[in-house]
């Protein structure tokens, strides 16, 4: 753990790209591995910094009893606020904190120690998927941010890229941690079932609780979800509802 650093779980995203499986549980609690998404940022989060906020506003209902009593819930209750405006919202918490930032939709496992190997506490430094440049379609897989780039932040619906790491960058104060590690960005059903399968060597993924009497074939199953002795699935999803969401 790092003294004065805490952790950040951006989870307040609606995931229209993720439909239909984000209009049956909200995009963060989607299991890959069968651990829901938010639960792997916060393990990856905590390897680094012992305090760890998570912020929620679509589905929050479901979020806040998965999250009751394990982290400090930051309720966007009007309106999402962005990945700048969560950490607005988040000053008094961070009381003059640093915080390392990542986002709960994406599937990267692994320790985030690299991102704060030998940082000075005073410039943006962010940990880019296999690029050393950041540019406006970089995928940031964590960001640590100093005090003095969170105090001015508002809590209102903006983004970092706009506010911090692309003024950053212009003034010569961002450092780039290059990060070849596995990264899949679970925006879409096709990338989630491939985190899925990424995680499991290729094998299907079923929940403990889930029933399959048919066929699979690098699919995931959710929990209390049914595949019947007449199916076949391949490249599937089936959620507990009993649809099927196919990727093809």
């Amino acid at each position: 753990m790092t003294d004065g650093v805490a952790g950040v779980v951006l989870a307040a995203g609606a995931g229209t790209r993720l439909r239909p499986l984000s209009l049956l549980r909200p995009k963060a609690l989607c299991p890959v591995g069968n651990v829901p998404l938010v639960d792997l940022a916060i393990d990856r989060v905590r390897t680094v910094a012992a305090d760890v906020a998570v912020n929620v506003h679509h589905g929050r209902d479901a979020m806040l009893e998965h999250l009751a009593g394990r982290v400090h819930v930051s309720l966007e209750e009007r309106e999402a606020l962005g990945t700048a405006g969560a950490l607005g919202h988040l000053r008094d918490w961070l009381a003059g904190r640093a915080a390392v930032v990542v986002n709960a939709d994406a599937w990267c496992p692994g320790s985030l120690a690299p991102i704060l190997d030998g940082w000075d506490g005073e410039r943006v430094r962010l940990l880019l998927v296999g690029d050393d440049v950041l540019t406006p379609t970089s995928a940031v897989a964590a960001a640590v941010l100093p005090w003095s780039a969170i105090a001015p932040l508002p809590p209102t619906p903006t983004g970092l890229y706009e506010l911090v790491w692309r003024e950053a960058q212009a003034a010569g104060e961002l450092e780039v941690v290059r990060h070849d590690g596995l990264f899949i960005d679970c925006g879409t059903p096709r990338q989630y079932l491939e985190a899925n399968l990424t995680s499991s060597g290729g094998a299907s993924v079923v929940a403990a609780d889930a029933v399959v009497d048919g066929d699979l074939d690098r699919c995931v199953v959710w929990p209390g979800a049914r595949v019947h002795a007449r199916e076949s699935l391949r490249c599937a999803i089936r959620p507990a509802t009993g649809i099927t969401v196919l990727v093809r």
